[in-house]
């Protein structure tokens, strides 16, 4: 597959880890390429805001890494949405994983070398990506926790990871969201992932006549890819920017 040509009237839902930078070992070690922010910033001025950080990381997480920049982003997988306008919205107010969970996953993960809790605002994820031989048991103290059918709270797949979180949102609710509002309505949306979570993501794009984009087929598997095609991107869109400013200005009587 070859990916789209931005224009004027994009509109970009791009998550994080395993799209905009690598999966590192742990989530802790993960490195920001250099130039990453001020690209993300300069493709958000020239979408006029229509730019979306869409993540399983919180939005605290995402603004460090991303710092300065500074934008619409949904965390947790759409627990959270930060709007244009800086304005915070839960998705699912009021519900937390219990503590009891948190302190039973924490003292199984100690018992399992190689296996981190990385605790999230209201759920947490358990990576294995160290230690691929406890999967199945870290699956399956996930599972003693969380039915199937739990009526507040899921799991969710990931790469060598498995998450708890609140059942009512998903990436996909975030771009229907967004999408209800300026400076993303009216758009065509290109939803960009690279994992289970991300899936509903892309099928909300292409309901709204978008595009959902998966960085092993389109990209080869390499977030540097995907950061290749946004500063393709920016760079085709700043151009005919500057094009349309150097028309000459019709005047009429």
């Amino acid at each position: 597959m070859t990916p789209p040509e931005l224009d004027r009237k994009s509109a970009l839902f791009l998550d994080l880890d395993g799209t905009l930078i690598d999966i590192a070992a742990t989530p802790e070690l993960v490195v920001v390429p250099p130039g990453l922010p001020e690209l993300l910033s300069h493709l958000h001025h020239l979408l006029d805001g229509a730019l979306a950080v869409v993540t399983g990381r919180s939005i605290a997480v995402i603004d460090r890494l991303l710092a300065p920049f500074l934008a619409t982003a949904a965390g947790e997988h759409g627990v959270v949405l930060r709007y244009e306008d800086g304005t915070l919205e839960e998705t699912q107010a009021g519900i937390a994983m219990p503590e009891a969970w948190r302190a039973s996953l924490a003292i199984a993960a100690e018992r399992m070398p190689g296996v981190l809790l990385e605790p999230k605002p209201h759920g947490c994820a358990m990576h294995y990506r160290l230690a691929p031989e406890h999967g199945d048991d870290v699956w399956r103290l996930v599972r003693a926790l969380v039915a199937e059918d739990h009526p507040s709270f899921r799991l969710i797949p990931a790469r060598e990871a498995v998450e708890i979180g609140p059942r009512g949102a998903s990436k996909g609710h975030a771009v229907e969201r967004l999408m209800a509002q300026a400076p993303f309505a009216g758009r065509s949306p290109i939803f960009i992932g690279d994992d289970f979570t991300d899936e509903a993501g892309m099928n909300a794009a292409r309901a709204f006549g978008g595009q959902g984009l998966r960085v092993a087929e389109v990209f080869g598997g390499e977030p540097s890819a995907v950061r290749a095609w946004l500063k393709r991107g920016a760079d085709l869109l700043a151009s005919r920017s500057a094009a349309v400013d150097a028309l000459p200005t019709r005047i009429t009587a």
